[in-house]
């Protein structure tokens, strides 16, 4: 192989987290600010990587594993031993004896009186192809460990959401407290749902577009790969917002992404080809695109009526709950 192939020399092992991190320093040093960052459980369990968020006074509000461990009530740091101590002041800064070890958030969830005597608020997360998804939110302020000499991170925020129609559960953190510096619980829970794009964006580029298709060895040729694939879907994304003809599933116009890359395979594809075999085919894949579109509106409609209906034997209207989604913009 190739020697320009090969990992450089100065390319060492890094975790997801850590790369992270790398990640939002160049971010920063490049004048980008964001309102808050948000991530899966990978990154909610690790503690180093919190720290990190912490240390450059950058807000989060990511989602954390059941098994997660948090304080509710704020455990005291002795700073030195007492005078009559025989430890050793090495030793310090510890965490009091007496003080109770930290629970995990999916007992404190069902045990805790903090959470048990909370009326949940339900939220209308977001309003999806399916129709309206509907979570029951409790929160409470707490505590977690660091990895630092400070032991003890500063007031977060624990949240516990219900989806009411799967029973799912999910459980997120932030070092933001709502009430607090222009926080809210709707805008925590904007930036704790709001990851599913980006979800929906790396669905796209392995179905679609290849990216979990490459078979290659060399650096420089998994870069190239990577590359050519985020191109591909910036190309499609941007011809899909600009000839669509609406954004409005129901409407039966709209065009998905992956419609899109279905035409422009037609289209290159077809590029040798004769001008009539050329005009048949493109009329064939209009066709069916406007088959899909229409089917697409029907089961959109169908998912919606079943999912109302779901939630009206709830005793729930999604219209006259509480909704995170900011209100659209007066005409």
């Amino acid at each position: 192989m190739d020697q320009k192939n090969y990992v450089p020399d100065e390319v060492v092992f890094k975790t997801k987290p850590q790369i992270a991190l790398d990640l939002i320093d160049h971010a920063k040093t490049n004048g980008i600010a964001v309102m808050a960052w948000t991530a899966d459980e990978l990154y909610g369990r690790d503690g180093a990587f919190l720290d990190g968020l912490d240390e450059r006074k950058e807000a989060y509000v990511i989602e954390i594993p059941p098994d997660a461990h948090v304080w509710l009530t704020k455990p005291k740091v002795l700073k030195k031993p007492p005078n009559n101590s025989h430890v050793r002041p090495k030793q310090y800064p510890r965490l009091r004896k007496r003080e109770r070890q930290p629970r995990e958030v999916r007992n404190l969830a069902t045990y805790s009186p903090m959470f048990r005597k909370q009326t949940p608020q339900q939220y209308r997360i977001k309003d999806s192809h399916r129709g309206s998804e509907v979570w029951e939110i409790r929160w409470a302020t707490c505590w977690r460990k660091t990895h630092t000499d400070n032991l003890v991170s500063t007031q977060c925020t624990l949240v516990v959401s219900r989806n009411v129609l799967t029973d799912e559960t999910k459980y997120f953190l932030s070092n933001r407290v709502p009430g607090r510096d222009g926080w809210s619980l709707r805008k925590l829970l904007r930036v704790a749902f709001g990851r599913w794009p980006v979800e929906d964006c790396f669905r796209e580029t392995k179905e679609e577009l290849g990216l979990d298709h490459f078979e290659c060895r060399g650096w420089r040729c998994i870069h190239r790969h990577l590359f050519v694939t985020i191109l591909s879907q910036l190309f499609c994304a941007r011809v899909r917002q600009q000839i669509t003809p609406s954004e409005d599933v129901l409407s039966g116009e709209l065009l998905t992404m992956e419609q899109v890359r279905r035409v422009a395979n037609v289209v290159v594809g077809s590029m040798s080809f004769p001008p009539r075999t050329r005009q048949r085919l493109y009329q064939e894949e209009s066709a069916r695109q406007n088959y899909h579109a229409r089917r697409n509106a029907q089961a959109s409609k169908s998912h919606r009526k079943t999912r109302q209906k779901r939630l009206a034997e709830l005793g729930i209207d999604p219209e006259k709950i509480k909704s995170v989604p900011p209100k659209p913009p007066p005409s």
